[in-house]
């Protein structure tokens, strides 16, 4: 009904110039006194005409309406596929969009190359940066004293940054570098708790984790990567207690007794770059975290929530179930 109305606007100016002219030669019949039959005989047979005329015609205005739709949905891949233009006018306007589609992909094409340059840049920085880090560490290793435990520390803390900046340039290309396949827990726990247990000691935080024989289907670099990310959440708020780790229903669960999360931050926890309460009162909190958490655990198909309370703790859930996996 909607493309009839439409087609009866599109028609509008013809038909009232076809009902002027009607009307002048009814007026000049009736004038010279006419036949009348002659009159009505006419106009039906001129009906008739119009009445298939419009059929067909609105026909075609219905078929290349919904082909200008199609290659509206599909813009990128079917502007060559415009219907033949049936006027100068729409042959200029199908020279604009062609125009317009032209400068389109050029600007598309610059752009992927300025994002590659970008992304190829920071990768190689992020490498190379990894280099004077792993020597001062080794130089701090040599000496044991608060000083030294100190500038290690802040140093873990600047090779967290380095390698958040690496994964956050490969996530909108991790599709190329994901390999799904069934992976021990245990395996991808013991990779994330070795790293950072020298903080667990340094904070003298407990930290509980009873091994499973549970396979999960994933990526274990990108699973590593968000289990990092959950503890070091976890042991950055967590004054003194404990933080424990357990497997359950395909669930893994991440719970601390840390400040917790204000109720108010919670349904924007793992948007990019909000900080919250408690970025705001730890002045070095980035906010990227738990986004690349959420970020990451959308590409693999898994789900990650949170529940907390203030002066409570935390409980992050990760759902390593697997419903679909979100590659470009």
């Amino acid at each position: 009904m909607k493309i009839f109305l439409e087609y009866v606007r599109h028609c509008l100016k013809p038909l009232l110039i076809f009902l002027i002219f009607s009307g002048i030669f009814a007026l000049v019949f009736f004038i010279y006194h006419s036949n009348v039959e002659t009159v009505v005989y006419a106009f039906s047979i001129c009906s008739v005409i119009g009445i298939i005329y419009t059929a067909i015609d609105f026909s075609f205005f219905r078929k290349k309406h919904m082909l200008l739709r199609e290659i509206y949905e599909n813009l990128p891949l079917m502007t060559e596929k415009l219907p033949d233009s049936e006027s100068i006018m729409q042959e200029d306007l199908y020279d604009i969009i062609r125009k317009l589609h032209q400068i389109n992909n050029t600007n598309i094409n610059q752009l992927k190359n300025i994002q590659r340059n970008n992304s190829e840049y920071f990768t190689v920085w992020v490498h190379q940066i990894k280099t004077p880090i792993s020597a001062m560490q080794m130089i701090l290793q040599s000496e044991d004293t608060d000083t030294s435990r100190e500038l290690s520390a802040e140093l873990f803390r600047i090779e967290q940054y380095a390698e958040m900046a690496l994964y956050y340039i490969r996530l909108d290309s991790s599709s190329d570098d994901l390999i799904i396949k069934n992976y021990k827990l245990d395996s991808v726990m013991k990779q994330a708790v070795r790293r950072y247990a020298p903080l667990f000691i340094r904070r003298r935080i407990k930290l509980d984790y009873q091994p499973t024989d549970a396979e999960v289907l994933t990526d274990e670099k990108w699973l590593v990567f968000v289990v990092e990310q959950l503890l070091s959440n976890a042991v950055k708020y967590t004054i003194n207690g404990s933080v424990s780790v357990r497997f359950a229903d395909n669930v893994l669960y991440v719970s601390d007794t840390g400040i917790g999360i204000a109720p108010e931050d919670l349904p924007r926890i793992f948007e990019k770059g909000y900080t919250g309460m408690s970025g705001r009162t730890d002045k070095k909190s980035t906010g990227l975290g738990l986004y690349l958490c959420k970020k990451v655990c959308d590409k693999l198909g898994h789900k990650i929530s949170v529940k907390s309370e203030i002066g409570e703790g935390s409980i992050f859930s990760v759902d390593l179930s697997v419903e679909r996996f979100d590659i470009e």
